[in-house]
């Protein structure tokens, strides 16, 4: 690969979310017409980078580019009459002003336009991913588990939903802001979470919540999302073997975790408390930290842990959570306390196909002694693990169950 296609390769992973994000402020919101225009402007940077060299500041040279193709395109257009007010301004013309504003607002607001309440979730999440986050259509259809046709025509649906009610690109105003920063924070939240997120996913949510964070310093739970994500992201060089299976948190090396997002996300729990009331994100930020603070496994303040899980219902009655608080009360108080507060949730029929309610309830029956319990809970986690990675974690998992059931029928206590 030659130095121009790398410089393009780079300047398309990092670059691309900020230059449309400031030509979209320019166009006043067109998005369908500023992703063209920046589409235009990487082509031309594959001929132009290759013949003349990379230039010093290829963000720059991009969103000039860019913007000359609008202005070409807005000449040339039989709609431009339509448009006569904004082409008849001079600052129209303006190149300079580029380098006058503020990238990082602009993709701000970019984030706020894709996370409207006009749009559906599912528009929002494939909207963020394709103009802030920069994936291309058949990464966001690997994302969200969807063809990539049906995807395009998602994307063109909510561009034109954007055009046609007048949705504005700006940070809303402060009454507002509540409201809309919640929607924010849920799409850069499952954005990290999401299963079939790629670690450019998890980058990019780091980076969107750091934004928000730096931005809006007085927003507590942004500060929360950015611990929680970053106490997350910081085992990750553990969570995986040589043979790519997942590694339980119990057996986690935790030498291998990432000290120094961990010392970022505690610091910005810190700042998230001192501004206000936990709320959800702080919350499971609270429990990311216990996590990352105790030296091994066994030390882990699972009394602390049960009773922040026992906040966070109140915040978000979902079964996730109360399959979490099982866990550590079984931890805490014993297996038999965790698994009366799984019974209580497996109830929901709904939930027969909830893979970590059988994966906590096999390790629970396994922990009480309950071997035939365990193995058939095993058996349904199992067939239910979506990739390789959870299923050879579970059977691994399984095979040590039934060994240990093996001993303890020739060794009895």
């Amino acid at each position: 690969m030659s130095a121009a296609a790398r410089a393009l390769e780079e300047a398309f992973r990092h670059e691309r979310a900020a230059v449309l994000a400031t030509v979209t402020r320019r166009l006043e919101g067109d998005l369908a017409l500023a992703e063209d225009a920046v589409q235009d402007a990487f082509v031309a940077a594959a001929v132009d980078w290759e013949r003349s060299g990379v230039p010093d500041r290829p963000g720059a040279w991009l969103t000039t580019t860019a913007w000359r193709r609008v202005l070409d395109r807005l000449r040339r257009d039989r709609v431009a009459a339509a448009r006569a007010a904004e082409l008849a301004r001079p600052a129209f013309y303006e190149e300079a002003d580029f380098e006058r504003s503020s990238l990082e607002d602009d993709q701000l607001r970019m984030l706020f336009t894709c996370c409207h309440p006009a749009l559906s979730p599912d528009a929002r999440t494939a909207l963020t991913l394709r103009s802030v986050v920069g994936l291309t259509v058949p990464e966001i259809a690997r994302v969200l588990v969807t063809g990539e046709t049906a995807m395009e025509q998602r994307l063109v649906r909510a561009r034109r939903k954007i055009a046609d009610a007048r949705i504005p690109f700006r940070v809303p105003a402060d009454e507002l802001l509540g409201e809309r920063l919640a929607v924010v924070l849920r799409v850069v939240y499952l954005l990290y979470t999401d299963r079939h997120a790629t670690a450019r996913a998890c980058e990019e949510a780091i980076r969107l919540a750091r934004l928000l964070a730096a931005l809006m310093p007085d927003a507590d739970e942004a500060h929360g999302l950015l611990a929680l994500l970053l106490l997350t992201d910081a085992r990750r060089p553990a969570r995986l073997d040589a043979d790519g299976m997942l590694v339980a948190l119990a057996r986690q090396d935790r030498s291998c975790w990432d000290a120094a997002r961990t010392r970022e996300g505690l610091a910005a729990l810190d700042r998230a408390l001192h501004l206000g009331r936990p709320g959800p994100y702080i919350v499971q930020a609270a429990i990311a930290a216990l996590h990352a603070q105790a030296p091994t496994w066994e030390d882990t303040d699972w009394p602390q842990i049960a009773g922040l899980y026992a906040e966070l219902e109140r915040h978000d009655t979902s079964p996730v959570v109360t399959v979490n608080r099982a866990v550590a009360v079984a931890y805490a108080d014993g297996p038999a306390e965790g698994l009366a507060i799984l019974d209580r949730v497996a109830a929901d029929r709904r939930l027969d196909r909830y893979l970590p309610l059988h994966a906590a309830r096999a390790d629970l029956l396994r922990r009480a002694g309950d071997a035939p319990g365990a193995d058939a809970a095993y058996v349904k986690a199992i067939a239910l693990a979506p990739t390789d990675a959870e299923r050879s974690a579970l059977e691994w998992e399984r095979r040590l169950a039934q060994g240990a059931a093996s001993i303890s029928r020739i060794f009895p206590r």
